[in-house]
């Protein structure tokens, strides 16, 4: 039996996203805009709700292609609205593609979400090493600084600690607890860039 971090709990859609996704290194434009944007759609509501909708997500966003979610009009936002499939709050929607519009910028400016993102941590990922869950924080310096640009630039539903969320689930920092069986595995993973 392997050991894991005690918050994915047993189910296995939650198991297999901390054992195959959760603190790998992400540096692909659209998965960082799918992860920012699900993590946004997640404030008030449990990650597992938001993985079981996840597919709806994808079909509903284009594959989150930002250029293609930043054309959406009222008539879409009306659409994304009736569909079960993914979280129907007006805002969050909107704020997915507003952020989308913020990537494009971005991307503009730094050549890609990536560079962007990852300069937060000079492009290598944070190794800490928590015995426990309740040691980790909801949000650092970093969660800070990188929240306050991007409300700067235009985003919405990235506080700190939805920032902090997405820095854990793209790998940006390895929060796995010092006796999962994913901490090692993943500090082997970060390497430079």
């Amino acid at each position: 039996m392997k050991t894991r971090c005690e918050w994915c709990g047993t189910d296995p859609l939650y198991a297999a996203y901390h054992d195959d996704e959760w603190g790998v290194p992400v540096h692909d434009d659209r998965r960082l805009f799918e992860l920012l944007t699900l993590e946004g759609a997640q404030a008030g509501l449990s990650w597992l709700t938001i993985l079981r909708k996840r597919e709806n997500y994808r079909k509903a966003f284009y594959a989150f292609d930002p250029a293609r979610v930043a054309t959406c009009t009222e008539e879409d936002v009306a659409r994304l609205l009736a569909d079960a499939g993914i979280v129907r709050n007006r805002l969050k929607i909107e704020s997915a593609i507003k952020n989308a519009r913020g990537v494009l910028a971005v991307q503009e400016e730094y050549g890609s979400l990536d560079t962007y993102l990852w300069r937060y941590v000079d492009g290598i990922p944070e190794q800490n090493a928590w015995r426990s869950m309740s040691e980790l924080p909801a949000r650092t310096e970093l969660s800070d600084a990188m929240s306050k640009d991007l409300k700067k630039r235009g985003f919405n539903f990235v506080g700190s600690t939805i920032c902090y969320a997405f820095m854990q689930a793209v790998g940006m920092v390895n929060d796995h607890t010092v006796d999962c069986f994913r901490h090692k595995e993943i500090r082997d993973l970060a390497t430079p860039r």
